[in-house]
């Protein structure tokens, strides 16, 4: 199994419940390794430009930069590992401390930009059922084959060359439509559903390729209101914890688990970046897809039984 040859020690573990305003709409989940300052402008931005009172929750892997005793200051919610126990166990650790009905799950580098959660709560509201995923929309610095992210819009790679007074001036340009197949955070869902669902995948961790198992599972729960907020908009840094660890091997743990590959479920499930059109259809349309599939059954196939050889 995925994971096998990992050890994710949570013996000395520990958590804080912190404070939470009553009036909080959003529990915003945010997992966190040695990125202090980026962790500290995050919070600064949800605090500054959030329109409504949320929770925030961390959780703190290793903690060896000064975060958890910044966060113990702050009087944050927070779980804490002594060693980096990577996303997924992160996430579902820090969920049993969220207090709201709604849980966001956040990277510690990102910065929320001024209405982001107003517009989120719009279309919550809207809905009037919480058998939805949305997205919000992201900035980032580099180009990118992501239809979803805005990019190239480089406001700064760090915390020291962050330009926050220009996003703030231009953070609401281009207009950008809602967009479907809500995936990577900032994400939001009902904690119905996340608990579900079982929260984020263990057997992904420490994490590649958690975030389109977690909407599989929506998907086959039969969640179909996959949404990217246009006007929900985040700026992301762009994976400063990914770049300082050894990543499981996602995609192929992806294929075996489900029968297709990622990129089958984002193009022709949920549609990823495509404009809005309205709730996903139960099975994808054209004949192309028959073969598609086909090709994916094959090729799953193959990967579970090369996996069964060879353990890889």
């Amino acid at each position: 199994m995925i994971g096998m040859n990992r050890r994710y020690d949570i013996r000395n573990a520990e958590f804080r419940a912190g404070a939470c305003d009553p009036n909080a709409r959003f529990s915003i989940l945010i997992p966190t390794w040695n990125n202090l300052d980026l962790v500290k402008l995050c919070v600064a931005s949800i605090r500054r430009n959030s329109t409504f009172p949320h929770q925030v929750v961390l959780h703190i892997n290793e903690g060896s930069d000064g975060t958890l005793e910044w966060a113990r200051e702050e009087n944050l919610a927070y779980t804490y590992s002594p060693g980096n126990i990577g996303i997924c166990y992160a996430v579902n650790f820090a969920r049993t401390l969220a207090r709201t009905d709604y849980i966001v799950f956040m990277n510690d580098d990102m910065y929320v930009c001024p209405g982001w959660d107003a517009a989120l709560w719009e279309e919550i509201s809207r809905l009037g059922h919480n058998n939805f995923f949305l997205s919000a929309t992201m900035f980032e610095p580099y180009p990118t084959r992501s239809t979803p992210v805005i990019a190239p819009r480089n406001y700064g790679v760090s915390v020291e060359t962050f330009e926050e007074e220009r996003l703030l001036r231009e953070y609401d340009k281009p207009e950008k439509p809602d967009w479907s197949g809500a995936t990577r955070p900032p994400n939001i869902v009902h904690k119905s559903l996340w608990d579900m669902v079982g929260g984020y995948s263990v057997d992904f961790s420490p994490g590649s390729y958690s975030d389109p198992d977690f909407s599989m599972k929506l998907w086959k729960a039969g969640v179909r209101h996959f949404r990217g907020i246009g006007r929900s908009r985040v700026y992301h840094f762009t994976s400063k914890s990914i770049k300082r660890t050894k990543m499981n091997v996602g995609r192929k743990h992806f294929l075996r688990k489900w029968g297709i590959t990622s990129s089958t479920l984002e193009k022709h499930l949920l549609h990823l970046g495509e404009p809005f059109k309205g709730d996903l259809p139960d099975h994808p349309e054209g004949p192309l897809y028959g073969m598609l599939f086909l090709k994916n059954r094959i090729q799953a196939f193959w990967e579970r039984t090369r996996f069964r050889i060879s353990g890889v």
